[in-house]
């Protein structure tokens, strides 16, 4: 086991507290080590693509941050990589693991919503965060939205239609709140708001034929009782150890980038 960051003395000190034996000197030192098998990255957006890329042509599983990419393009190019070499490649959707989420939504299967409303808001206040700046895959909407559109999907499938708004700060460039409506072909709909310009908001309400059911806190991961990282790594590592494939397949994640660049694009983002 290794750890790299640019900055050595964070890596030590996390490396010391988490009882990681090594501290490479950098993050190609890491896919450089024989005795990793695979690598977490949980790197700015903008550069997932480029390490997942090296990972892979190093022999090392890959499982990375969201969203996946930058665009679908990158997305579909890395899922390419990650067939082609016979690697595991997995986004890391961690709310996928809580069993609260799993339970709402396997509860939906028998009677599946008409109507779904994703909302994931917090206030971002802190200048010069990579999450405010375009270049590094900045935005409310790839930050959090990412999870309101993944659940909208894991619910109702792929949207055909799309219709999307979003308030962009002026002074950085990036979406600060962005919420868009999704139409799916069996007629049933999705709303998802994202922000980082309101109260702590985290909420999933499905519309059904039978009654409303709502979730709060569905992504996050604070006072859960099973730790959904802990969980989500050990589903990533069965699935290299038994030769399966991984909980949350690359053309999953394809396909999410692929409504979140609808969604940007209706927007005018």
């Amino acid at each position: 086991m290794a750890i790299a960051s640019r900055d050595r003395d964070r890596a030590r000190a996390m490396a010391a507290e988490h009882s990681i034996p090594k501290v490479a000197a950098d993050y190609q030192a890491v896919l450089a080590d024989r005795d990793v098998e695979a690598v977490y990255i949980p790197l700015v957006n903008s550069v997932h693509r480029e390490w997942t890329l090296r990972a892979l042509a190093a022999g090392k599983h890959v499982l990375c941050e969201k969203p996946l990419a930058m665009n679908a393009v990158e997305a579909e190019e890395m899922a390419r990589a990650a067939e082609q070499s016979g690697l595991r490649l997995m986004e890391a959707f961690m709310y996928r693991f809580k069993p609260r989420t799993r339970e709402f939504v396997e509860r939906l299967r028998a009677d599946p919503p008409r109507h779904v409303q994703a909302n994931f808001g917090f206030n971002l206040n802190h200048p010069g965060d990579y999450r405010l700046v375009p270049e590094l895959g900045g935005g409310a909407l790839l930050d959090v939205g990412c999870y309101t559109v993944n659940v909208a999907r894991w619910l109702l499938g792929e949207p055909d239609t799309v219709t999307a708004e979003a308030r962009l700060d002026a002074a950085t460039g990036v979406d600060m709140t962005a919420s868009a409506v999704l139409h799916f072909p069996g007629g049933a709909t999705a709303s998802v708001w994202c922000s980082f310009e309101s109260g702590e908001e985290q909420v999933l309400t499905a519309v059904t034929s039978k009654g409303n059911l709502t979730l709060e806190r569905p992504f996050g991961a604070r006072n859960e009782i099973d730790d959904p990282y802990r969980l989500m790594v050990e589903s990533f590592a069965e699935s290299i150890a038994g030769d399966a494939d991984v909980a949350i397949p690359p053309e999953d994640s394809v396909a999410n980038m692929r409504a979140l660049d609808r969604i940007r694009e209706a927007a005018g983002l």
